[in-house]
């Protein structure tokens, strides 16, 4: 895909490192990043099952960003951008994106420097998934026959958003500096 400025993800050339915003530019909130969601809930505002979302978090698809898995009973936390992202990848696939072609894309996009695919637009014609970075390239995509679907992520984001709203939220707490054994020592002798 030459010329137009858009970019078939996977299999197009890299294109130049850059910010990109949203499609539709809306005034989208900032976002408190110590406030994370359990994976129930970010299931539930997602619309994917738990068994998706585990699998997902370990193979690296959609990793939790607030708060990882670090071994038996830890919970995971994801952000709000984590599950807009998710529920970004649940209506790939229900267009009939296979989830190969979702990784490779998320991965090819990730190699380019973007980590915050919300701040992506894509679209697809349920073979190949597209980036477009203006609304020119939108339409262009569609008048040449390509693009038959496309995500606002402005509209998803307040999808997620009234969803979430109702939702259990958890704070995550900064850790609490735990001494090592040496230092543990050192106050012991100091206070005894």
């Amino acid at each position: 895909m030459s010329g137009t400025g858009r970019e078939g993800v996977p299999g197009g050339t890299p294109a130049p490192r850059r910010t990109q915003g949203l499609l539709f530019d809306e005034d989208l909130p900032d976002l408190d990043e110590s406030i994370g969601y359990r994976g129930p809930t970010a299931c539930r505002a997602a619309g994917i099952t738990y068994r998706q979302l585990d699998y997902w978090a370990r193979t690296g698809l959609v990793e939790p960003t607030v708060r990882p898995a670090t071994g038996s009973g830890t919970h995971r936390l994801y952000s709000f951008r984590d599950v807009l992202v998710l529920k970004v990848v649940k209506r790939l696939l229900d267009t009939g994106v296979s989830l190969q072609q979702i990784r490779t894309a998320v991965m090819h996009l990730r190699e380019r420097g973007v980590d915050d695919l919300a701040q992506i637009t894509l679209m697809s014609d349920g073979a190949s998934v597209y980036e477009c970075t203006s609304a020119d390239e939108v339409i262009d995509l569609v008048q040449g026959g390509q693009g038959v679907f496309g995500i606002a992520v402005g509209r998803v984001w307040r999808e997620v958003e009234g969803t979430l709203a109702t939702l259990p939220t958890e704070r995550l707490e900064p850790a609490a500096a735990v001494p090592d054994e040496l230092s543990a020592r050192r106050q012991a002798r100091t206070a005894g």
